[in-house]
């Protein structure tokens, strides 16, 4: 369960320049809704929003940011990928923050539909990745799930910010932030990455991508953080997963 305090925020690192903040959650704003993880980075007084989420969240985000960092410090908005609960947002943060917006160039088309008419703060994200301000760095994470889909690996911290990578599906009332146990953790995983992962052929390809990173830390979009201990038999259990096309009969047969 979450307690008190964890609902206002978790500091995940923090050194005397830079730190990492999990920004807290509502179990109110996630009844009904899928439940998402926001992340706020700070590098010399300067911050970055990792998939900010949707319109619903918009205000207790804001106040969670501001105990940490003025907003006109955000100068960077990344998102993982399309889906309405990590970019939903987008309009309001353009409106109260000076931020470049980086999203995968595939989606760019899309913005007009969520509000955006001028593009001049987008920054398309291309399929050879690339580095960021505040010593972020794009990894590829293409058809996990999305076709457009990236991730963000903080060298400093050791933490990479996965999006639906990770996810876990939380029953009502049963959230937590950390994964403790990596055993008990898997059945809130199972489901939702055979289902929505697109096949373990671009698993492998993500493994490759961040096999040569030193990760402390696997912060997902949704559920859970793990740390360590946890990535390390999280990472080894999405090795070996079969899942999205590689089960497409069973999924066929089953109707869900």
């Amino acid at each position: 369960m979450v307690n008190s305090a964890e609902i206002a925020g978790k500091v995940l690192y923090q050194d005397e320049r830079h730190s990492v903040i999990w920004l807290g959650t509502d179990e109110k704003e996630n009844e009904g809704v899928v439940q998402t993880n926001q992340y706020l980075v700070v590098d010399g007084g300067k911050a970055a929003l990792i998939d900010p989420g949707g319109v619903h969240l918009f205000a207790r985000v804001v106040s969670a940011i501001s105990r940490h960092v003025e907003l006109d410090k955000i100068e960077m908005v990344t998102f993982s990928h399309q889906d309405p609960d990590v970019s939903s947002g987008i309009a309001l943060w353009m409106g109260v923050t000076k931020a470049r917006v980086y999203i995968s160039s595939l989606w760019m088309r899309f913005l007009p539909h969520f509000g955006i008419v001028d593009l001049s703060r987008i920054t398309p994200i291309e399929g050879s990745g690339r580095s960021l301000p505040l010593n972020l760095r794009f990894v590829p994470a293409h058809f996990l799930h999305s076709p457009g889909n990236w991730c963000v690996y903080d060298p400093i911290s050791k933490i990479i910010f996965t999006g639906d990578i990770g996810a876990a599906v939380f029953p009502n009332g049963g959230q937590y932030v950390m994964v403790d146990d990596f055993e008990a953790h898997k059945k809130l995983i199972d489901g939702f990455h055979k289902r929505v992962m697109a096949s373990n052929k671009a698993v492998q390809a993500w493994l490759r991508s961040i096999a040569g990173l030193d990760i402390d830390m696997i912060a997902p979009q949704h559920g859970a953080i793990f740390p360590r201990e946890a990535a390390v038999k999280f990472l080894a259990w999405l090795k070996t997963l079969e899942c999205g096309v590689d089960r497409i009969d069973e999924i066929n047969r089953s109707g869900a």
